[in-house]
């Protein structure tokens, strides 16, 4: 995997550290710029080469949310904060993953795992393609073209612009994000039950309050605000 750039924003120096030293444990990340606030960012002339922002959100001046709508062409935003309130409404500005402090290592790295993941997909740049039977797609791979077919497919998990779809043997990647892959009618037999995941609900071993335990003992986390579609499974 290329190397990818990053650059990281907080006024809180413990915290600004404390990221610092965690993006260094990943080769494949190098940091361009280390900020106590968003505006020294912004004059820094560095957000065209940036492939990842670390950012807080409750800073002087400029806050985070506030840079981000200024610097989308950032492909990854990584909110890191104390504010858990401000989840929300960092998503409408495309937010890859919203941390809260204190910043734990293994969540950390769960999030740059995700990272990792995203880009390599991205430079795949698969596609599906719809076909008259609606119970199969096509993923593209490559000069190649695979078939699935629906019945197959355990989930789906939504990583920014594309979402994995997800078979017993293997993942695919489409370039399509999962709101707009589960509007097409290949899809309909899926649930959403987390902002990331969508499940069909053949696959389902047992439904517990925080999660969903598929076949091979894969558990699915069940968004708070996604529980009441539990009920269009049961």
């Amino acid at each position: 995997m290329s190397r990818l750039n990053c650059i990281i924003i907080d006024d809180e120096e413990i915290d600004r550290l404390t990221i610092l030293s965690y993006v260094k444990k990943f080769s494949f990340i190098e940091i361009k710029g280390v900020f106590c606030s968003a505006t020294e960012a912004l004059s820094s002339n560095l957000i065209n080469e940036i492939d990842i922002l670390f950012s807080d959100i409750d800073m002087p001046i400029l806050s985070g949310l506030e840079f981000r709508k200024q610097v989308k062409n950032i492909p990854v935003c990584v909110f890191i904060t104390s504010h858990p309130e401000h989840a929300a409404e960092s998503f409408e500005v495309e937010t890859f993953d919203f941390l809260i402090k204190p910043l734990q290592l293994d969540r950390f790295q769960n999030t740059i795992s995700r990272i990792e993941m995203y880009f390599s997909m991205r430079n795949k740049a698969n596609l599906f393609d719809k076909i008259e039977n609606q119970d199969e797609i096509y993923i593209k791979e490559g000069h190649s073209q695979i078939k699935l077919k629906r019945e197959d497919i355990l989930y789906l998990e939504a990583l920014k612009d594309y979402t994995l779809v997800v078979t017993q043997n293997k993942k695919h990647c489409v370039l399509s994000s999962l709101g707009n892959l589960l509007k097409e009618n290949h899809f309909n037999s899926f649930v959403r039950i987390h902002r990331s995941f969508a499940i069909q609900k053949n696959f389902i071993k047992k439904i517990g309050p925080n999660d969903v335990c598929l076949n091979n003992d894969i558990s699915i986390p069940i968004g708070r605000s996604y529980k009441e579609n539990l009920k269009l499974i049961l």
